[in-house]
């Protein structure tokens, strides 16, 4: 019940107080709670683990000092930028088992008492290529769509936001968030996970100031009803940040691949970077403009004993690296702004 308790007591009047409307209340939340009991009740295997785990960690309760506690910026590690938990939490010498039982950790990296989680990807890195050429977000609500683990979602509470609101419809994900979220001595309210879809939120809501779309629009099968989704999700005026694959413009307009790109199956449409932009111009957008392009190197996805799939080094043709295992080119990835009008 621990992931159902958590998510009503944000529904009350954390989250509204921060200006989402009652349908998040009445809506998103209470559909996330209606999901969590069903599968509880038909014996969910994955869920009754997760559960299981956060309330070890629950149970442990705070060791240490009495203090506040926290998430912060933390470079300590030379050449392993992490979010660190810090503060009342020491971690208790079951919790090693608490994490690894909540593999595959993709997002991130995090610091936990000792513990380093090297996640397959550098998270850091695709935010530092967006830090400060976006609105601040101090003082702003925030909507995170696809956030994984929730890294991004502190990421934007440590630069000043008001209100933090992710969706991630992967278990794993979202219980990977709540154990973060349950390390903090005094939890903050205003940030939160809900195991739903953006089609899943309450329509043309309005109510937030900066939504992300970082590494989703090329698993939809309708794009632009994805940007309509994600614009009907911002306040007017309200800013949309916005990372995906690209192809590059020698390549054509779209890569709709054959079956698999990467080894991925659910990738549907690849645009070129002015097509991507015509996209974004044809779904309302106003005022873009292109922050970052990039191409993915093995370094900054990769396997880690924190995730011991397959990674990229796998997706790509050894014999020639700029090339997918399937010949298409290799990921290449473009981050943009805009405003809603």
């Amino acid at each position: 019940m621990i992931l159902t308790e958590v998510l009503r007591e944000l529904g009350s009047e954390p989250w509204l107080s921060k200006g989402l409307p009652q349908a998040f209340g009445d809506g998103a939340i209470a559909r996330s709670c209606q999901l969590l009991d069903g599968m509880r009740q038909s014996g969910h295997a994955l869920l009754a683990q997760m559960e299981q785990l956060l309330g070890a960690r629950q149970a442990a309760g705070p060791q240490g000092n009495s203090g506040a506690a926290s998430f912060e910026g933390d470079s300590t590690a030379p050449g392993l930028p992490h979010l660190k938990a810090s503060g009342a939490l020491a971690f208790p010498p079951a919790a090693r088992d608490i994490l690894t039982g909540l593999k595959p950790w993709r997002k991130g990296p995090f610091m936990f008492g000792d513990v380093y989680v090297d996640t397959e990807w550098r998270s850091d890195w695709k935010w530092d290529r967006i830090a400060g050429q976006i609105a601040p977000l101090a003082g702003r609500r925030v909507l995170d769509v696809g956030c994984g683990s929730g890294y991004h979602l502190w990421r934007m509470l440590l630069e000043g936001a008001d209100l933090g609101v992710g969706v991630e419809p992967f278990l794993v994900s979202t219980a990977q968030f709540y154990l973060c979220r349950g390390l903090v001595g005094s939890p903050p309210p205003r940030v939160g996970v809900l195991p739903l879809t953006l089609e899943e939120l309450p329509p043309n809501s309005q109510c937030f100031d900066t939504v992300f779309s970082m590494g989703v629009l090329y698993h939809q099968r309708s794009p632009f009803d994805h940007l309509f989704q994600l614009k009907a999700a911002l306040a007017p005026q309200g800013e949309l940040v916005l990372e995906t694959l690209i192809i590059p413009q020698e390549y054509g307009q779209i890569l709709v691949p054959r079956d698999r790109y990467a080894k991925m199956r659910n990738v549907w449409f690849i645009p070129s970077l002015d097509e991507l932009l015509h996209w974004v111009r044809r779904a309302g957008f106003v005022r873009e403009a292109v922050l970052d392009i990039t191409p993915t190197t093995l370094q900054e996805q990769r396997s880690t004993p924190w995730m011991t799939f397959e990674s990229l080094e796998d997706f790509l043709d050894p014999q020639d690296p700029s090339r997918t295992v399937e010949g298409y080119p290799a990921p290449l990835r473009a981050s943009l702004r805009a405003e809603r009008n």
